[in-house]
């Protein structure tokens, strides 16, 4: 029986799922108990790693060889785009100075394999990474912003870098799940789809952690 985007999607969650350990920032700021200046920190890695993000989701929009993938990872790319100008407000609101802010290489990491999966990955490919880490990713900043507004002041409007990742989008995973069929229907090989989902999971891990550490 020929494989299914959904099915394929379904079995590298499954395969993946308890491969990196938990996220420690998150409950800190549920509970309140992180310092501000950490989200601070989070919107200052940002602004570095949204407009790095932005690029390599262009990069694969170019490199698709499907109408799929280029509409899907176009989309990404205009996602980026709504987003930054958020940054720079929630970073004020935290107390930090983007511009003597020094990055840390545990919060870039990610960012930097997203570049590197648009230079050395099929599109098709690289869109099951990016959909694989969508559920957890969205969860952790709908959990921040709750948190934020419960403990540290914050209004709708100062959390609303979260909220726009927070928010399900349906059409946006069916995209994504078109471009990666279309690369099954063209015969691509997802053979290293596994490894692609472990790394870009890790990665993401790793910044928060990072973030967990400096608080």
């Amino acid at each position: 029986m020929t494989q299914s985007a959904r099915q394929l999607l379904d079995r590298i969650r499954d395969e993946v799922a308890d491969d990196h350990g938990e996220n420690r920032f998150v409950p800190l700021v549920e509970a309140g108990t992180a310092p501000l200046t950490s989200i601070g920190a989070l919107a200052a890695e940002e602004l570095r790693i949204v407009p790095g993000d932005w690029r390599s989701f262009l990069t694969l929009a170019a490199e698709a060889d499907t109408p799929a993938g280029r509409g899907f990872f176009t989309t990404l790319a205009q996602g980026e785009a709504l987003v930054l100008p958020l940054l720079d407000p929630l970073a004020a609101k935290a107390g930090v100075n983007p511009k003597t802010y020094r990055y840390q290489p545990g919060c870039q990491a990610y960012a930097s394999y997203v570049a590197w999966l648009a230079l050395n990955t099929d599109p098709a490919v690289a869109a099951v990474a990016m959909l694989t880490n969508f559920a957890a990713w969205g969860q952790y900043c709908g959990r921040i912003s709750a948190g934020l507004q419960a403990h540290y002041g914050f209004t709708p409007d100062d959390t609303a870098f979260f909220d726009f990742f927070a928010t399900p989008v349906p059409e946006l995973e069916q995209q994504g799940l078109d471009a990666v069929q279309a690369g099954l229907d063209a015969g691509v090989s997802f053979d290293k789809a596994v490894e692609h989902v472990r790394l870009l999971q890790g990665y993401e891990l790793m910044f928060w952690n990072t973030l967990a550490d400096l608080a």
